[in-house]
């Protein structure tokens, strides 16, 4: 019985671990990342749809990202959603296809997006003792034996440290990547 809280409880905060890793892959560091165009939507035919559904996108240099979109039509739709983003970068468009310059961040920028990914790490950190809080009240409800639902708690402890000190390792990398020159 004790063992489906703790499936449970990781199930959860696997999810939360990933959720986490996608929204620190959409912070650009100073090297191209095709990732960070995941949330760019382009109207095509009057729809949202993914850049990454209308256009190869690959890395031909370490500072530049190209963009050759399936229908030549569309390179301008693509340049506008890009614009309209907000990345803090400028495309470039050649008439088969596009591309951006990554431009190296400054100092303070850096120190933005630090900040930024400290809010990302402090938002999944509360995810977890969310998922934590919820399955002790569970536990409690179903009125386990005083020493099963103590020994369950630990072990759910456990994972939540564990969790924790997945999350400080992928902060510790992602600053560590933003703040290279």
């Amino acid at each position: 019985m004790n063992n489906n809280y703790l499936n449970e409880a990781e199930e959860k905060m696997t999810k939360a671990l990933l959720n986490l890793e996608d929204r620190l892959s959409t912070i650009r560091t100073g090297r191209a990342n095709p990732s960070m165009l995941d949330k760019v939507m382009v109207s095509y035919y009057g729809t949202p749809t993914k850049i990454n559904q209308l256009a190869t996108i690959f890395v031909p240099e370490a500072r530049q990202i190209s963009i050759k979109p399936f229908d030549r039509s569309i390179l301008s739709a693509i340049e506008k959603a890009i614009y309209d983003a907000n990345l803090g970068v400028t495309p470039n468009n050649n008439g088969e296809s596009i591309f951006i310059t990554i431009p190296p961040l400054t100092e303070e920028r850096r120190k933005d997006l630090v900040k930024q990914s400290k809010e990302y790490i402090e938002e999944a950190r509360v995810v977890i003792r969310n998922i934590r809080r919820d399955l002790i009240e569970d536990i409690k409800k179903d009125k386990l034996p005083e020493d099963e639902e103590d020994k369950v708690i630990e072990q759910l402890q456990d994972l939540v440290n564990k969790y924790n000190k997945d999350i400080e390792e992928m902060f510790k990398e992602k600053e560590k990547d933003l703040m290279e020159i």
